[in-house]
C-alpha cells in the first residue's frame, strides 16, 4: 500500500502562508474557497496524527525511583535484551527462616538491605542480545548442558557482594560443596557466549545465592563484626 507524502507546516502569519501558497500554486488567483487543492499539492498534517508516530531516537526514560533506586548498568536500546544465565533456587520454608532471622540482624548495621523476591545461582554476567539472536542463543545452552546430571551443593558461607559498578551491595551465601559441578556448567555457558561474541563469566568465581540487597556500597558497615555475627 502506498501513502502519499505529508509534510506538517508551522504558521507564521497570514503573509507567510499567503506566501507559500504562491509557492505551491503559482497562478491560483481567485480560486474560491471550497475548491479541491490542485495535483500535487501537500496539506498540512492534523496534529492528531503528527502525534501517532513519537520520534524514534527518543528512548525510554530511566527512573531509578520506581525500581528503589537500583541504575542500569548500560543504556537501553531498541531491539537488545538484557540477559543472564542462571539456576534458579526453589526456597523452602526453613530457608526463607534463617533469611528472616539474617536480614533482621544485617540491618540494625545497614537499615536500607531489602529482602531479595526470588533466588538462584548466576552462571553468567549480564549480556546484552539482539531480538533474532534470543532463540538460537537458547537452544546453544540447551545442547550444551543437555548431558548435565543433578547433584548437590551446600551453601553455608555468608559473604557481601557488589556489582562491578559498586552501585548495589548483596548479602550472599556461597557455594562451599560443589563448586567443581558449577564450573563445568560454566565452562559450557561461556563456549555459548563466545559463539555469540559475548562476556565469559568471571575467572575465579563465587557461586552464590543472593539473599538480601541495598543501593550503594556497604561493605564498610557490612564486613567485620556484621559478618561474623551474621555467619554466627
Amino acid at each position: 500500500m502506498s501513502a502519499a507524502p505529508l509534510v506538517g507546516y508551522s504558521s507564521s502569519g497570514s503573509e507567510d502562508e499567503a506566501e507559500a501558497g504562491a509557492r505551491v500554486r503559482p497562478g491560483a488567483e481567485g480560486r474560491s474557497r471550497g475548491q479541491s487543492p490542485l495535483p500535487g499539492q501537500r496539506l498540512p498534517v492534523p496534529d492528531s496524527v503528527l502525534h501517532m508516530f513519537p520520534s524514534t531516537e527518543e528512548g525510554p526514560v530511566d527512573d531509578s525511583a520506581k525500581h528503589r533506586g537500583r541504575v542500569r548498568t548500560f543504556p537501553h536500546e531498541r531491539g537488545n535484551w538484557a540477559t543472564h544465565v542462571y539456576v534458579p533456587y526453589e526456597a523452602r520454608e526453613e530457608f526463607l527462616d534463617l533469611l528472616d532471622a539474617l536480614l533482621c540482624h544485617a540491618q540494625t548495621y545497614v537499615p536500607r538491605l531489602v529482602r531479595m523476591e526470588a533466588f538462584h545461582l548466576s552462571l553468567s554476567q549480564s549480556v546484552v542480545l539482539r531480538h533474532h539472536w534470543i532463540l538460537p542463543f537458547v537452544q546453544a545452552l540447551k545442547d550444551r548442558v543437555a548431558s548435565f546430571q543433578r547433584f548437590c551443593f551446600t551453601t553455608d558461607q555468608v559473604k557481601i557482594y557488589t556489582n562491578q559498578e559498586k552501585t548495589r551491595t548483596f548479602v550472599g551465601l556461597e557455594v562451599t560443596s560443589g563448586h567443581a559441578h558449577f564450573l563445568d556448567l560454566v565452562a559450557e555457558v561461556d563456549r555459548v557466549m563466545e559463539e555469540f561474541d559475548l562476556s565469559t563469566f568471571y575467572q575465579d568465581p563465587s557461586f552464590h545465592i543472593s539473599l538480601a540487597w541495598c543501593v550503594g556500597d556497604a561493605r564498610l558497615q557490612m564486613e567485620g563484626p556484621c559478618l561474623q555475627e551474621l555467619q554466627t
